[in-house]
């Protein structure tokens, strides 16, 4: 029987940038929402639930209640077909249905075989995942149990709206506080001149006299002083400020551990050797989150996806800071490589799906996704690469510190 090929929606690449836009870290947002999803599982009488986040090639379990799930291969879940459409979809049994009656969670543990999806929908309608319960044995909800979970769905998204906007008025509080210091910094130069020439003024006014002059170079001298006092009040709020990093905030160490939680485990399945380096000289620095998770996780599960097993991943992390702050990050492979005709399909948009070295199904977005966030930021990509020979990714990304 021929592999069943896995849905993509019609508005996929969108729905990805939507998705992006959420700016969402899978190792922290987990948690937040476990009431709702325990509610789920008791309105719905089902054992099991979970809130899922479906990216080009992963399905986050951001929540889950009585199941262990983090992430799984976006190809072998249910949840792939709730995202196509914006009617739940319900599996009456899963034992017989051959999209999934060969998945490891229905012939394994914990033996799936009831499910029922909700998608969830942002505020413009794009669904970037569902809310889904699940059972051991077959089951039928009332009509009344799919309104409570289409309700429960909704105050999930509620949540990560929520979330969103208070990140986006942190952003925007952080750009306004930067415009003050740089202000504040500015003032200080000139005011500072001021003063000095005040003072060579009113040496020279005593020297010669000149009492209405004197006054005049005093009034000049006390104001100068009172705006830099000012100037350095707010220099030195700001600093104090500094030194408490904010939940939208990242150092290296910080972003390599995310990285190490986030893919190794994907790495570990394929048996690969998956090493993360940070630069330890910049480990204090603090950056803006940006989309960088976004776009590394991309790349990174490219690179896992075509490397095979028993082979090498390599990530470095640097930070170049002179005129401006920018990130430096290196994905190294040993994986199946690419063409140089394949690399100007990245480039110019035209790259197709493909599949992995365990036949893992590429929608074909993931790389296109990164590379569109990468151009947001103003950013740099470079590609090294020949078949059989593995891939270099350097990316260049301007912080905004």
């Amino acid at each position: 029987m021929s592999e069943i090929k896995p849905p993509i929606p019609e508005n996929e690449f969108e729905r990805l940038i939507k998705l992006s836009e959420y700016n969402i870290d899978y190792s922290e947002i987990r948690g937040s929402i476990d009431d709702l999803t325990k509610l789920a599982a008791h309105v719905t009488g089902t054992p099991i639930s979970q809130v899922n986040l479906l990216d080009a090639n992963t399905q986050w379990s951001i929540s889950n209640y009585d199941i262990d799930a983090f992430d799984t291969p976006r190809k072998d879940t249910a949840c792939q077909y709730v995202i196509m459409d914006d009617s739940p979809v319900e599996v009456e049994d899963m034992q017989s249905d051959e999209r999934f009656n060969d998945k490891f969670y229905v012939i394994g543990d914990p033996n799936i075989r009831y499910y029922y999806g909700v998608p969830l929908k942002s505020d413009d309608g794009h669904r970037i995942g569902a809310m889904c319960v699940m059972d051991t044995k077959q089951n039928d909800l009332t009509p009344e149990q799919e309104q409570l979970l289409r309700i429960i769905a909704n105050q999930v998204m509620s949540h990560i709206e929520y979330k969103h906007k208070l990140n986006l008025l942190r952003e925007n509080l952080e750009k306004i506080k930067q415009v003050n210091r740089k202000v504040s910094h500015d003032i200080r130069g000139p005011i500072g001149g001021i003063i000095g020439i005040s003072e060579i003024l009113k040496e020279q006014a005593k020297e010669n006299d000149m009492n209405d002059f004197l006054e005049f170079a005093n009034m000049i001298n006390n104001s100068g002083r009172s705006i830099l006092d000012l100037a350095n009040e707010i220099l030195s709020e700001y600093q104090k400020n500094d030194s408490h990093k904010t939940d939208d905030q990242l150092t290296l160490p910080l972003l390599k551990q995310k990285i190490e939680n986030l893919y190794r485990p994907q790495a570990k399945t394929k048996g690969l050797k998956f090493e993360i380096n940070a630069e330890p000289q910049s480990g204090k620095v603090v950056f803006p989150r940006q989309r960088l998770l976004q776009i590394l996780g991309n790349l990174i599960t490219n690179a896992i996806k075509f490397t095979p097993d028993g082979g090498n991943i390599t990530v470095n992390l640097s930070l170049l800071i002179k005129d401006s702050s920018i990130l430096k990050a290196e994905i190294i492979d040993t994986g199946v490589g690419m063409s140089e005709e394949k690399i100007q399909e990245i480039f110019s948009g035209r790259a197709k799906s493909s599949e992995g070295t365990h036949n893992e199904r590429g929608f074909g977005f993931g790389f296109q996704l990164a590379k569109h966030l990468i151009e947001e930021m103003d950013g740099q990509l470079e590609i090294e690469s020949k078949v059989n020979e593995g891939s270099k990714i350097t990316l260049h990304l301007p912080l905004n510190i």
